[in-house]
């Protein structure tokens, strides 16, 4: 009888360590699918956005808010990102999205300046107000080469 309750202890035991693992690693792998229902996706147009990858962060006053969920050309051969961004964050029609860098050679991310504006972007809808990333290569070149005016 004793060996029976001890088999049973054990057992649950690793029930339970288990159940833990894996709570823990659907909690910090950030698994998307469990996310669908928290998040909505925006898109933004922008003429260029070098250096955003997918996965990037979109920030909010210096909060991440939410991601990078894709990077594709638009049909006007313009950049489009679609942003996933919590559900919480309304972001008003006259909002301006950026691309920024943390540092002078740091990881870029999208900035979002929120607008007053009443009215607030529909799931899907374009965020037109873009400012592109600055190419910081391009810009010491031309200064080196003598072309920067």
């Amino acid at each position: 009888m004793k060996q029976n309750t001890l088999e049973l202890a054990v057992g649950l035991f690793m029930l339970i360590g288990f159940a833990a693992f894996v709570y823990l690693a659907l909690q910090l792998g950030e698994v998307s699918f469990l996310r669908q229902g928290s998040t909505y996706v925006l898109k933004a147009e922008f003429d260029n956005v070098a250096g955003i990858k997918k996965g990037a962060a979109v920030q909010v006053a210096g909060v991440t808010v939410g991601e990078v969920a894709e990077v594709a050309l638009s049909a006007t051969e313009a950049a489009l990102l679609s942003l996933r961004i919590e559900k919480t964050l309304k972001v008003p029609v006259d909002s301006i999205a950026s691309v920024k860098s943390q540092g002078i050679i740091g990881d870029k991310y999208i900035q979002l300046n929120l607008g007053g504006n009443e009215k607030k972007f529909n799931p899907g809808e374009v965020i037109k107000e873009t400012e592109s990333s600055v190419d910081i290569e391009s810009l010491i070149s031309k200064f080196a080469f003598g072309s920067a005016k």
